[in-house]
């Protein structure tokens, strides 16, 4: 979770719990930690310097072993042939240096850079997976009989195919095979098989009579150069990047927090699949038996890109079993696609885990249900009817507030009352001035005449926060607002509505950009907190958490700011209507046997423990 967020959280529970708490004037709020997601700003050269220098290989580094060349394996410089392949949903293309995917389009996502280009096309006009100054990827990697470490990468593959170009429809598939010979009769070969209509494609390992070149009982299978970095905020994306395995029904992940240091996991045993992901995008790779037994590594680190910004890099490593025979086949799974939920979740293989729903500080298991199994379902089903994204967002905060009503309207039912005690609070203060435990006591005591719990107000915005808090995470990585227009200035729901440029920028915050939303939302909270807030000594707050909640806001995506905009109105109309409604109520004693809270029940209990203490004392003067 990167630090925006963070701050932003804190604040959420500030705002909810100091404005619920209006009888607590002692109460600060928190200083948000914020962090700079101003855009960078980014030219096609600087990109391609940033993967000009090759990567490291997991394989390589475990073993301390610098990687050679044997002359069987020889890498001298051959023509490259490519292969381009489309299907329904991607154009790919395939190398026979190293006898791998080079480049990977997906043809339903755009990219937010093609007005650099003179001329617009498809290539750079849609999202490229693969990092194509590297080569691509999907390598295998093994030790020989002479102990050299053999990537291969760099080898000079042979196809059986003569055409350039291939077209795969619907349900028709194709099967392209790369195969190298180290020795006479000995062949290490690497077929795909792309399917029309399908992100996942299967590619097959086979070796035949490799037992005398290949050292020990496995090779590895390598994914080294990471997912290819996409969208227009470097920084944003960065933090949604990780690496992770799924292995013994859970997910494993790894998530590259520092410069300059490297996280490192390593699993044997039985490995369901390992995925690559970034913000909206991912790779996943899966042994098709059910029972592989090998292992895994995954490696990540983050490193700072002048001009660039922060970038996150991993490298998953799948161990295969070698077993030592004149023939072996093993087949994978290869999902090189976007991270949508009901896609993924297609497969059957709980490829939906890597789908990241954002937790309740650190507790998944609380709003990835919220999230899964409503929220989602909720903002699909909406959009069968409504096509613009926005609108969607807008019915969806009605309904959301809908449900969230009767907890809001409690808390703002006792928040009232809570007001109208506050002068008989104060006479209490000022009546038994000097004495706290006499004036908490009285407190209470009035609390529960009157039928008011001190926590009534507090306790139902509780309650609601874990879905405020999956709803923050949600618009926030949704692929469905991804490039979405709105209308008016919003024409990306999923990036900052910018509208201006400043000539400077704020300290602190790092904003140098203006937004249309972030400024609404601020008022609307201004207004939210004047008509909640009357002591006078929390008047700062009313000025105070509406200019921080702006800041915070400014750098995140229209869609959510939106979603939040409408939420604050509608709670606006709803506190009007019920302060306007139970304005002339009258605070009654509660008529019958008072009830005894937990909070009368423990100053009941200190009181007797501070007699007791008393008690205890005047004994040990007697003596």
């Amino acid at each position: 979770m990167d630090k925006q967020t963070i701050g932003a959280f804190i604040l959420i529970g500030v705002i909810l719990v100091v404005w619920l708490y209006i009888n607590a004037p002692e109460q600060q709020p928190q200083t948000p930690q914020t962090n700079d997601s101003t855009l960078v700003e980014k030219s096609i050269d600087s990109v391609k310097d940033e993967f000009k220098k090759p990567a490291e290989t997991l394989a390589g580094k475990k073993t301390e072993r610098k990687i050679q060349t044997p002359d069987a394996f020889s890498t001298e410089q051959k023509e490259e042939k490519i292969i381009t392949i489309e299907t329904d949903l991607v154009k790919l293309e395939l190398t026979s240096k190293g006898g791998k995917i080079k480049k990977y389009y997906l043809k339903n996502y755009g990219t937010w850079y093609y007005n650099d280009f003179e001329e617009v096309d498809f290539y750079n006009t849609h999202v490229q997976l693969i990092n194509q100054f590297n080569g691509g990827d999907f390598d295998l990697l093994f030790v020989t009989q002479e102990g050299d470490l053999v990537n291969t990468s760099e080898l000079n593959f042979e196809s059986n195919v003569d055409n350039y170009y291939y077209r795969v429809e619907g349900e028709d598939s194709l099967t392209i095979t790369y195969s190298f010979s180290p020795q006479e009769g000995k062949y290490l070969k690497k077929s795909f098989v792309f399917f029309g209509n399908n992100y996942e494609s299967k590619v097959n390992i086979e070796m035949e009579n490799m037992q005398d070149v290949v050292s020990g009982f496995r090779y590895d299978v390598v994914w080294a150069s990471g997912i290819n970095f996409v969208e227009e905020n470097s920084v944003d994306e960065a933090t949604y990047s990780t690496a992770s395995a799924f292995t013994g029904g859970e997910q494993v992940v790894i998530d590259a927090t520092t410069i300059g240091e490297t996280e490192e996991k390593d699993f044997n045993g039985q490995i369901d699949w390992l995925g690559l992901k970034n913000k909206y995008f991912c790779v996943i790779l899966s042994p098709e038996d059910p029972n592989f037994d090998g292992g895994a590594s995954l490696e990540g680190r983050m490193a700072e890109i002048p001009g660039l910004g922060t970038r996150k890099y991993y490298n998953v490593s799948l161990k295969v079993p070698f077993k030592n025979r004149n023939y072996q086949k093993d087949q994978f799974d290869l999902y090189i696609g976007p991270v949508e939920y009901d896609i993924l979740k297609s497969y059957n293989k709980n490829y939906e885990s890597i789908f990241d729903f954002g937790s309740f500080f650190g507790l998944k298991f609380i709003t990835r249900p919220i999230s899964e199994y409503f929220l989602l379902p909720l903002f699909k089903f909406l959009h069968k009817f409504i096509p613009n994204y926005g609108f969607v967002i807008i019915v969806f905060s009605i309904i959301i507030k809908l449900l969230l009503s009767p907890l809001t309207k409690q808390s703002y039912k006792s928040m009232g009352k809570m007001q109208k005690l506050q002068p008989k609070i104060a006479e209490i203060k000022e009546k038994f001035k000097g004495d706290q435990q006499k004036i908490q006591k009285e407190t209470m005591s009035l609390y529960s005449t009157y039928g008011v719990n001190p926590a009534g107000g507090c306790l139902p915005m509780l309650l609601q926060m874990p879905i405020l808090f999956a709803l923050f995470s949600f618009f926030r990585v949704a692929i469905e607002i991804r490039h979405e227009p709105f209308i008016l200035w919003m024409t990306n729901l999923s990036a900052p509505d910018y509208i201006a440029t400043l000539p400077f920028s704020i300290p602190l915050f790092g904003i140098d950009k203006i937004t249309g939303l972030a400024p609404l939302l601020g008022i609307t909270m201004f207004f939210q907190q004047k008509m909640t807030m009357k002591d006078p000594s929390q008047k700062a707050l009313v000025y105070m958490m509406p200019i921080m909640f702006t800041l915070m806001f400014m750098g995140f995506s229209s869609g959510l700011n939106l979603y939040y905009f409408m939420f604050n109105l509608l709670s606006i109309g709803q506190q009007y209507y019920i302060n306007h409604k139970s304005g002339t109520d009258e605070l009654v004693p509660v008529k019958g046997k008072k009830k005894t809270g937990f909070m009368q029940r423990m100053m009941a209990s200190a009181e007797k423990q501070a007699q007791a203490q008393k008690q205890g004392q005047k004994k040990k003067r007697k003596f």
